[in-house]
């Protein structure tokens, strides 16, 4: 009895993974953890290094540890296998540019907030979206953004992205209903 599930059940393993692959035409729906390489670790450069809890923001000991971790959170690597890659990324919207008829580049971040009232996150935390056609968007907005991800830097004066969205799509994020 226990020989003849085991063997339907690995019978079912094509059809499980072939459930959790999107249907041609479909993007990926991301989260923002994938965009993180699973062995890249920021802090590695300071493993058994006092990290000054108590120096004050002005300590040049303090100064040159954040100049280090900024320098390394800017080059953040990528994961290649992204590329060219047609997903859909929920975000916040941080805006670049604003016209009459909206924001066409914009960078898209995990949380609320980043980029504005905080220091940016790493770049492989911030996308740099470029939309087909203006959007109406406003600072903060949370959007699902829809289209091509390429592993390509920008640097902008409110942080630097490690990936660009060229988007297809915008649309107001909605939480999905269970």
């Amino acid at each position: 009895m226990k020989r003849r599930h085991l063997l339907s059940t690995v019978a079912l393993w094509p059809l499980a993974a072939q459930a959790q692959t999107p249907k041609p035409g479909t993007p990926r729906e991301l989260k923002w953890e994938e965009l993180v390489p699973k062995d890249w670790d920021p802090m590695k450069e300071f493993k058994g290094q006092d990290m000054g809890g108590g120096l004050s923001d002005s300590d040049p000991k303090a100064q040159a540890m954040l100049k280090r971790l900024r320098e390394i959170w800017d080059a953040a690597p990528t994961v290649p296998g992204l590329d060219g890659q047609v997903v859909r990324l929920p975000g916040f919207v941080v805006p670049l540019d604003q016209a009459a008829d909206g924001l066409k580049t914009f960078l898209l971040v995990p949380y609320f907030g980043a980029c504005i009232h905080t220091p940016p996150p790493p770049s492989n935390q911030i996308v740099y979206v470029v939309a087909q056609k203006a959007a109406p968007l406003r600072s903060m907005d949370p959007v699902w953004v829809r289209g091509t991800l390429r592993t390509e830097r920008q640097a902008s004066a409110m942080g630097a992205s490690s990936y660009r969205l060229d988007a297809l799509g915008v649309e107001p994020y909605v939480e999905k209903t269970r």
